[in-house]
């Protein structure tokens, strides 16, 4: 087998760990947490269907791509619990050092397309990202509001912190935020989401 090929399959391999690493999330129907891979994975598909909703014209293939890569660090770098103020002030530290080691695994070449994909992700400015962010943020709403919002009242959470965080919705999908927030209020009204 040839060197590219090889590393390659090494980062093929690697990346299965993404299955290990699981989320304050859990699964529809009161399931167990979620983990990383089955969040990325959901996300890429819910991207591709709900594209006609982004702001802007998007490749919805690196949308997709964005998706299904953005969380890889997190075999490394441990997932970063959204509200966990503590947490997120090591997360990209943490992250980047997660991205170097793993994707150093692959050609130089595809090393630096992913790392320039991870980036573009986490620096929220295209059209593609943006989107992306908001596949992130209403992926775990939908799931949280089918189980009653057990993961908010288990943690804590307020609307407020809720607001926090899906406000930046609207810079990827008016129309999906405007559904984010039905789906707070509703929580708020139900007593699954504390208002303070």
């Amino acid at each position: 087998m040839d060197e590219r090929l090889k590393k390659q399959l090494d980062f093929a391999l690697e990346i299965d760990k993404e299955k290990n690493i699981f989320r304050q999330t859990h699964l529809s129907g009161h399931g167990r947490n979620e983990n990383d891979a089955e969040h990325s994975w959901h996300m890429a598909v819910m991207a591709y269907l709900l594209r006609e909703y982004a702001n802007e014209e998007v490749d919805i293939t690196k949308v997709m791509l964005m998706c299904l890569i953005h969380d890889i660090v997190e075999i490394e770098a441990g997932d970063t619990y959204t509200y966990d103020e503590e947490a997120k002030k090591t997360q990209k530290s943490r992250e980047d050092a997660a991205k170097e080691k793993i994707y150093s695994l692959l050609p130089e070449d595809q090393k630096q397309e992913l790392i320039a994909l991870f980036d573009e992700f986490e620096a929220y400015e295209t059209a593609e990202a943006k989107f992306a962010h908001a596949m992130d943020n209403l992926q775990p709403l939908i799931l949280n509001n089918s189980n009653e919002g057990g993961d908010w009242k288990g943690h804590d959470v307020s609307a407020k912190q809720v607001y926090g965080r899906q406000g930046k919705t609207k810079l990827g999908s008016e129309k999906l935020f405007e559904v984010t927030d039905q789906i707070i209020k509703e929580n708020i009204r139900r007593g699954n989401l504390r208002e303070q």
